[in-house]
């Protein structure tokens, strides 16, 4: 059952991010693929669950694609299946630069945590 719901929220999550991203235009003004790149992460920024290390696929599509311009992109819509605070981890967890105070839909990117 678990698995039919997260293969739906994945499915969703897809379906929105091509819908909403797919434009080419979008993807040259932002660098990379934005279909590859939510084909890549989707599973590692939905709202549901802990964050999760990302794939080597993953960062690749994050490290191709500038994520401020992404940011840019971001609308409430999205922000209802996609949790910016993950999408952030991700990057961070990547090797992206993603600098305190930039706005990624309605959320403000805070400091990086020292652990």
């Amino acid at each position: 059952m678990a698995s039919l719901v997260t293969r739906l929220v994945l499915a969703m999550v897809v379906i929105a991010g091509t819908l909403m991203f797919g434009n080419v235009r979008v993807s040259a003004q932002c660098g990379g693929s934005i279909p590859q790149l939510v084909a890549q992460c989707s599973q590692f920024v939905k709202k549901e669950g802990p964050k999760i290390p990302p794939s080597p696929g993953c960062c690749s599509a994050v490290k191709a694609a500038n994520v401020p311009c992404v940011c840019t992109l971001v609308t409430p819509a999205i922000e209802k299946l996609i949790s910016m605070e993950k999408v952030v981890y991700v990057a961070r967890t990547c090797g992206v630069t993603v600098k305190p105070g930039t706005k990624c839909g309605s959320y403000t990117v805070p400091p990086k945590r020292l652990v």
